[in-house]
């Protein structure tokens, strides 16, 4: 049975429907007529068989699912045979769809919201519309289940006490780098986001700010075309010539070396001085923050007074 798609402008005039069911293994379950309130419902990263039972049994029971792209989401319900509309909810038109959501909560409604891919909130749209219905009173729900970054914590071999989510990194390179020499300075495992079209020049941003650390990349995670690389960060980037970068990716940093030591301040003009002969000072001062473990602030006053004492050298030079 193919679910159909709601337009966001008539969500207030979807009514309600009798197939509540779905179906699994062959076998077509009747599932609950979901209470009223909104649900968030992870489903799969890739692999369609990664759902829980008490998620089909929401968004078969619900009267409206709201998702990302109605395309992507009616792959899964045509998968499980389950018949509840679907209308769209993502970054482009949240602003006009989120009042008609709330609305369908008030007259006591039940809608699933659900992203592409894993749990909803995460590097997805819903925030406003889950704090504008707390705010209202409607019961929320989350509904536990797929998450790219835990899956990929899990399998990267590195330390998962504490870690911290970036998800995607700007596009530009100077941004890029900047942010993360300000990541390079978080003492635990850090988590990224990134696409394939940039995932060669972050690697190359990483193992120049971050060279030193361990890291793992996974791409398509649960997919049929998995891949998972583990090495020093370093390594990962002189091999990303290889890497496929059709897919998703997650990347995953370890933190510092426990032995890592500072660096004395001899040591530290050294590396800035070798670096600002061919790099701007924001950029030496990224690659100078990571080698020696010293604070931002105090390497980047460091640069400056090389980068003045250097000129007047210049100058004198020339005179």
């Amino acid at each position: 049975m193919r679910a159909k798609a709601a337009s966001p402008d008539t969500i207030e005039g979807v009514t309600g429907f009798t197939a509540r069911r779905f179906s699994i293994g062959g076998e077509t379950l009747a599932a609950p007529k979901a209470a009223p309130g909104l649900y968030l419902v992870a489903t799969p990263i890739g692999n369609l068989g990664d759902i829980t039972l008490r998620a089909l049994e929401t968004l078969a029971g619900v009267d409206v699912i709201a998702c990302e792209d109605t395309r992507i989401t009616h792959r899964l319900t045509e998968r499980y045979a389950i018949s509840a509309p679907l209308t769209p909810y993502h970054e482009h038109n949240a602003a006009a769809a989120r009042p008609k959501i709330l609305a369908r909560l008030a007259q006591g409604a039940s809608i699933a919201l659900v992203s592409d891919a894993g749990t909803p909130l995460i590097s997805d749209p819903g925030f406003k519309l889950v704090r504008e219905a707390c705010a209202a009173g409607y019961p929320v729900t989350a509904l536990p289940g797929p998450s790219s970054i835990l899956a990929a914590l899990s399998v990267a071999a590195l330390p998962t006490d504490r870690f911290f989510f970036e998800g995607f990194l700007p596009a530009k390179a100077t941004a890029r780098r900047a942010r993360l020499a300000e990541l390079a300075k978080i003492d635990v495992t850090l988590v990224l986001f990134e696409s394939g079209s940039r995932i060669r020049d972050t690697l190359a941003d990483l193992a120049e700010i971050m060279g030193t650390r361990d890291g793992a990349i996974c791409r398509e995670l649960t997919k049929l075309h998995e891949d998972i690389r583990r090495a020093p960060i370093a390594e990962l980037a002189k091999a990303a010539d290889g890497l496929e970068i059709r897919g998703e990716f997650v990347v995953v940093i370890g933190p510092p070396p426990a032995d890592a030591q500072l660096m004395n301040e001899d040591e530290l003009n050294e590396v800035l001085r070798d670096r600002l002969k061919h790099d701007s000072v924001k950029d030496a001062v990224a690659h100078a923050v990571e080698l020696s473990g010293r604070p931002r602030r105090e390497v980047y006053a460091r640069a400056l007074a090389l980068a003045r004492e250097s000129e007047a050298e210049d100058e004198d030079g020339e005179g």
